[in-house]
């Protein structure tokens, strides 16, 4: 088996087109196949170099690693379209002694005039006019100074196909009009590029968007006449992948947030919750359980298990799953990979210390469970390496504080002050408050550490109140607590 992905080197990478990469990559590693990974960049217009680097950041960071193809080479390379032009030249001369393309001088304005004439739909497209032109017709339209295309000549018959996704599928003869396979500069249009490639690539499985579903028919015809010159071994067998929606039950479009990947990287989405998740636009593991590693999703994936029903993208459970997948990472991972979020929120510098690592590795444990995304530790830990001083209590934190909250803060900072600094630990911490502010103030749990919380941490919600203090030591919980209470009873 050999399957193929091949983007156009445009835009930011987008979900349904990574989608599309997952798939032919699971496709191909659960049955012990290939991926050839190529770039169709002959729209030097609209390609752009930073386009193909986003390409192989994307691939690279979701491990959708491939066999042959841009930057690891191969036997069929080049793997770039714009550096095959004189593969793509050999190949369109046999077609054209082998007759299966034919030169086409008609203007869009003729066809769709002799459509009118003859009751048509102007619309209709092609008509076929040129398929028989004698040599005297060529040569008077060429002494007008018209160039013609060159047009693949469709067959007469139905073409017929059993999806992998769809089952079978058929397209009556006639129903797609003979198409321009060379513009009249004489330089190939992907129409024929594509199924070259893939020929003389030896690709066995296409798997791609439905959105192209209606070329199908030209591409068989094609891979046909390709087998006839001994450029294709095979017609493929093609798998037409649902469409990726967005809100509004409209396609996801390349102008929303929603479709760039790294939109969601950059929210702290991990590589291993956004495989699962792409898996799923279309996909299921199986009917009870939707958390799956990146092995699990190759053991059981086929391209005949896809859903062919429109995929909608639902940032809730996407986050649902990352936050399934954060919880199961080992908790030295987890805070490596917290790291760098920190440093984009600039909790943390660039360079960071031994100290400030340690202290990102024994507050991991802390979050684990309560993070949903990545880009969530600078919210939950950057009370940790904030200044005592520069800590900022927000407005939400003021709030439900109870009804005595310096009171609350005065006993909290005489306990506190009152626990010896070489036992200045989570538990001593919790026995010591409780007992004072639950037990002797006669506050329900619920309520007795709001305070203390805004207090230390200048947040709501945060990590454990105790273990926090435990990190933050006895002389930032006690300044902490002090500065909170101080600005409450001031009344600031």
């Amino acid at each position: 088996m050999r399957v193929r992905f091949c983007p156009s080197p445009t835009g930011t990478p987008h979900v349904g087109m990574v989608r599309t990469a997952l798939f032919n990559w699971a496709h191909a590693r659960h049955h012990g196949g290939r991926l050839v990974f190529r770039i169709e960049d002959t729209d030097a217009a609209r390609d752009s170099e930073e386009s193909y680097d986003q390409l192989l950041e994307a691939m690279r960071w979701l491990g959708i690693d491939w066999d042959e193809g841009v930057e690891v080479g191969g036997p069929d390379g080049p793997y770039r379209q714009s550096q095959r032009a004189d593969i793509y030249q050999d190949v369109i001369a046999k077609l054209k002694e082998a007759g299966h393309i034919y030169e086409s001088f008609s203007t869009a304005e003729e066809i769709a005039q002799r459509h009118r004439d003859a009751g048509r739909d102007p619309q209709l497209g092609y008509d076929g006019y040129d398929r028989d032109l004698t040599e005297e017709q060529k040569a008077s339209y060429r002494a007008e100074g018209r160039e013609p295309t060159w047009r693949l000549r469709m067959p007469d018959q139905d073409l017929s196909f059993t999806d992998l996704v769809r089952g079978e599928i058929t397209f009556k003869a006639g129903s797609t009009p003979d198409f321009v396979v060379v513009r009249a500069n004489g330089q190939p249009l992907y129409t024929l590029v594509n199924p070259v490639d893939d020929a003389l690539m030896r690709i066995t499985h296409v798997l791609r968007g439905e959105d192209i579903l209606s070329s199908t028919p030209r591409q068989i015809a094609l891979y046909r006449a390709l087998i006839d010159i001994g450029v294709a071994e095979r017609v493929p067998e093609f798998g037409h992948l649902p469409y990726v929606m967005g809100e509004g039950n409209k396609k996801l479009s390349k102008r929303d947030p929603q479709a760039n990947l790294f939109h969601y990287r950059d929210q702290g989405f991990t590589p291993e919750g956004m495989v699962n998740y792409l898996a799923l636009l279309g996909w299921g593991y199986s009917a009870d359980e939707d958390i799956f590693s990146r092995e699990q999703l190759v053991e059981r994936f086929t391209a005949e298990d896809v859903n062919p029903n429109p995929a909608r993208v639902d940032l809730k459970k996407a986050t649902a799953i990352n936050a399934d997948h954060i919880r199961l990472l080992p908790e030295a991972e987890l805070a490596e990979r917290m790291i760098p979020y920190l440093q984009q929120a600039e909790v943390l510098g660039e360079t960071v210390t031994e100290q400030q690592r340690s202290l990102v590795a024994a507050a991991t444990p802390l979050v684990q469970t309560r993070m949903n995304l990545l880009g969530e530790a600078a919210d939950l830990l950057g009370f940790l390496f904030t200044a005592d001083e520069d800590l900022v209590v927000t407005d939400d934190a003021l709030k439900k504080l109870g009804d005595d909250p310096v009171g609350v803060l005065e006993r909290a900072i005489d306990e506190v002050a009152a626990v010896p600094g070489d036992s200045f630990t989570a538990g001593a911490l919790e026995a010591a408050l409780r007992e004072a502010i639950v037990e002797d103030m006669g506050i329900k749990p619920r309520l007795a550490f709001g305070p203390l919380r805004s207090a230390v941490s200048g947040r709501r919600i945060s990590p454990p109140l105790f273990e926090s203090m435990e990190l933050l030591g006895k002389p930032s919980s006690l300044a902490r607590l002090r500065a909170l209470r101080d600005r409450l009873a001031s009344g600031s």
